[in-house]
């Protein structure tokens, strides 16, 4: 997409979180239990079908991750040991690598199909970085990451494609291989970001408080600050910075815009 991303102006932002709350507001339409069990059951496979349909061709390169967040980008001869979780074909974990010469990413996802994908790409190295299959609300990481042995852990729009419910779960997974004083950088999708509007818009698409499935089954849970924050002291996290990046998007292409709120943060281990 040909786009164009600059900060959102007050009264822009003013009315857009307003139509997004009439638009949740308005929101009645349910989707019968079974479904909404059937979509958090088949997480893992509906993402697997998404991958084999997409192939790499999807998601674009992450190459604005080490402007964000600095610790991407180590200084120095001292090594930086990082686990991506939800890679996806390694949209982040092969522009980390060739831009910081020091990193060190372990990466993982539930879908095998895009595991195999990272472990067949061409700049797949397993001295700089190794792939593995690991449903953190299902499979303790300690598997695969040594305990207290990570630097970072960067957490890119994954949470969202989580059950709420079981997110408590996939947090203490993290904090078991992050070294203390380590962070996790998180960054995804904020309440009332224009694609939550969209989905308010469909028909039969709301799981959940914030929570709403695709066409092709995959979820997407929408965050505040408040929300990400509590969920990650609840589990022993310090809440280190977090807030909302709010972009209006222009695809010139389309002559569109659109108005994005992501929620960004970082938290620590204690030491």
């Amino acid at each position: 997409m040909d786009a164009a991303r600059v900060a959102m102006d007050s009264d822009r932002l003013e009315q857009h979180i307003q139509r997004a709350k009439d638009a949740i507001e308005n929101d009645k339409k349910e989707v019968p239990p079974f479904w909404i069990n059937k979509y958090k059951k088949e997480a893992a496979k509906n993402w697997d079908i998404f991958y084999k349909r997409n192939t790499t061709k999807f998601f674009k390169d992450r190459h604005w991750t080490d402007r964000e967040f600095e610790e991407l980008a180590p200084k120095g001869d001292q090594q930086v040991r990082c686990l991506e979780v939800g890679c996806g074909v390694g949209n982040f974990v092969f522009p980390a690598i060739a831009e910081n010469p020091n990193l060190f990413v372990y990466a993982c996802d539930f879908s095998k199909r895009a595991v195999d994908m990272v472990k067949s790409n061409e700049n797949y190295d397993e001295s700089r970085c190794q792939a593995f299959v690991c449903d953190l609300t299902e499979n303790p990481l300690v598997e695969n990451v040594p305990a207290n042995s990570l630097d970072l852990i960067s957490a890119l729009f994954v949470f969202s494609a989580i059950p709420p419910e079981k997110m408590a779960t996939a947090i203490q997974n993290l904090y078991q291989v992050l070294k203390p004083g380590g962070y996790v950088l998180f960054r995804d999708y904020g309440l009332y970001d224009e694609a939550q509007i969209k989905f308010c818009k469909a028909s039969d698409k709301r799981l959940d408080e914030n929570l709403y499935v695709r066409q092709d089954g995959t979820m997407s849970y929408f965050f505040s600050d408040d929300d990400l924050a509590s969920r990650f002291e609840a589990e022993g996290f310090k809440t280190v910075t977090n807030g909302y990046i709010y972009r209006e998007t222009t695809n010139r292409r389309l002559e569109l815009n659109v108005d994005r709120i992501f929620v960004q943060a970082k938290f620590q281990k204690p030491l």
